[in-house]
Formats: C-alpha cells, sequence, structure tokens
C-alpha cells in the first residue's frame, strides 16, 4: 500500500514588528546574520510597485499616470500627494497590494531554506490577518522620545510629522500586549544583538520541536 504523499514543510514564522524608529531594521539584519531567513514586506511592496512591478498596471489603471514616474516605478511622492488630498486613495492603494504583498510573503516563507523565518511586518499588529501566519510575534520596542530622535536624525521629518506616523499606527501598549517575545532596543546595538541572539537559539529549538 503507498502511503500519502508528504506534506510540503512548513516553516516555523516569527513575525517581527515594531513602531517607526524601534529599530525593527537592525534586529531583522542579526536575525539574518545567525542564519534566519527574513521575508521583508517593506522590501516585497517596493518590488511590487518597482518598474515592471506586478502591482503597476493595476496602479495605473486605478489612478493614472500621475503617480507613474518616468522610468515606470511608482511616483511615490505623487501618490502621497494624492491620498492627502483624497483619503480614500489609501484604500484603494491598499486593496491592489494588500493581496499581492500576502502572496509574495507566504511563497518567501514556503521557500525558506532556514529552520524559521522571520517575516518582517511594519504593521503586523494593525493588520490582524498576520497573526495567524506567525508561531510567534516578537516585538522590538523603545521609548517613544528614542523613536522620535531616530526617525528626525535619519529622515529629516519634524516631530510633528513623526507624531502623526506614529499616531496611525498600534500604540506602544497594544503591541507589548500582542507580544510573545519583546526586545529592548533602548541600549546599544551590542545590548540588542546579545537578545537576538538568545531569541535566535530559542526560535531554532521551537522549529525543531514543531
Amino acid at each position: 500500500m503507498t502511503g500519502s504523499p508528504a506534506r510540503p514543510r512548513r516553516a516555523f514564522v516569527v513575525g517581527l514588528t515594531g513602531g517607526i524608529g524601534s529599530g525593527k531594521s537592525a534586529a531583522a539584519d542579526r536575525f539574518a546574520a545567525r542564519g534566519a531567513t527574513v521575508v521583508d514586506t517593506d522590501a516585497i511592496a517596493h518590488a511590487l510597485t518597482a518598474a515592471g512591478g506586478r502591482a503597476m498596471p493595476d496602479i495605473r489603471e486605478a489612478f493614472g499616470s500621475s503617480v507613474i514616474a518616468a522610468d515606470g516605478s511608482l511616483d511615490r511622492a505623487a501618490m502621497r500627494a494624492l491620498a492627502f488630498a483624497e483619503p480614500q486613495v489609501r484604500k484603494r492603494l491598499e486593496a491592489i497590494l494588500h493581496p499581492l504583498i500576502r502572496e509574495e510573503s507566504e511563497r518567501h516563507c514556503r521557500e525558506a531554506p532556514s529552520i524559521y523565518v522571520i517575516l518582517a511586518v511594519p504593521l503586523l499588529i494593525e493588520s490582524g490577518s498576520y497573526r495567524e501566519r506567525c508561531d510567534r510575534i516578537c516585538v522590538v520596542d523603545c521609548p517613544e522620545s528614542l523613536q522620535i530622535e531616530r526617525v528626525k536624525a535619519r529622515s529629516g521629518l519634524d516631530e510633528a510629522q513623526i507624531r502623526a506616523i506614529m499616531a496611525a499606527q498600534a500604540t506602544r501598549e497594544q503591541r507589548r500586549a500582542a507580544a510573545d517575545d519583546i526586545v529592548d532596543n533602548g541600549g546599544t546595538l551590542t545590548e540588542l544583538n546579545a537578545q537576538i541572539d538568545a531569541l535566535h537559539d530559542r526560535y531554532v529549538r521551537c522549529a525543531a520541536l514543531a
């Protein structure tokens, strides 16, 4: 009697998130250095909206050529201006992008060669649907004052603009409440890396038992 076909291996998935300026990228980089596959939904969104990206035909049809850059990619400044003028624009754009981002991120997770995957999603807590796709949620956390300081230094945005972005995200308390694991990134890079190394070991053990 022939046995049933083997089911494809599903990697152990850790959802990585945190507020703007919290240090998600530094944490993801350290996980990657330890051998984890990092699936970054921001990077996927950029690929979808690059010249020739899968989302571009639908974006052009929905919003016209005014939001298309000369090279055929999404003109992000034009899209931001349009979304500011018409609040429904953001929802229409999300309706195009989110299903594609989910499809691509699921494919990358399936194809990951590592024993566990870091699924980096900036708005993971806000989206709701990502929770069911993750075995654990890891939140990178730091004081809000430090978030503002970091974003100012890297982006040139003023405090009012940064606070407006933060107001559109889950609160620090909501992220912490949703977390299985919390990384305190209020200190040095060495301290951050030590926490990531400990979590890496934990996730390897969890994945082996899953």
